[in-house]
């Protein structure tokens, strides 16, 4: 049955390459409508949206990235202007990451951008599949 199963074996038919086929292009689409910051970049910028400054270690927790590629993030924002960091006054070694007011501004305009970019993504769905696909990636 184990060999069957092999032989069986059709790539369009996993579920990482269907993945992989549907984030690039949701990629392709972000790259175009929003050229001004990568998605992990606008991760960063979108969630210090939502929870005001925090630290950069718990920040990268919050978006799924580990330490080296979160300081690497904010570094990258911090040439934009889009960010700042600052020592936290209660433990110096450990940085809190801020949305500047220009990256603020950035954010809260760029929010309706990605709103329109999801849309587009999922533009062969009905909101009914779109929920379900939607809950499904939740429980991988």
């Amino acid at each position: 049955m184990d060999a069957q199963t092999h032989q069986d074996y059709r790539l369009e038919d996993q579920i990482g390459f269907k993945l992989r086929l549907a984030n690039q292009k949701h990629l392709e689409l972000f790259a175009r409508m929003m050229p001004e910051v990568t998605p992990t970049q606008f991760a960063i910028l979108a969630r210090l949206r939502e929870s005001g400054p925090i630290s950069q270690n718990q920040l990268g927790r919050m978006v799924g990235l580990d330490a080296a590629t979160t300081k690497g993030v904010v570094d990258r924002l911090k040439v934009k202007k889009l960010v700042d960091s600052a020592k936290s006054p209660t433990d110096m070694r450990r940085l809190v990451i801020s949305l500047t007011d220009e990256g603020r501004r950035f954010a809260d305009s760029a929010i309706h951008t990605a709103t329109e970019i999801s849309r587009a993504t999922a533009a062969n769905l009905t909101p009914r599949e779109l929920d379900r696909l939607l809950t499904l990636l939740d429980k991988l």
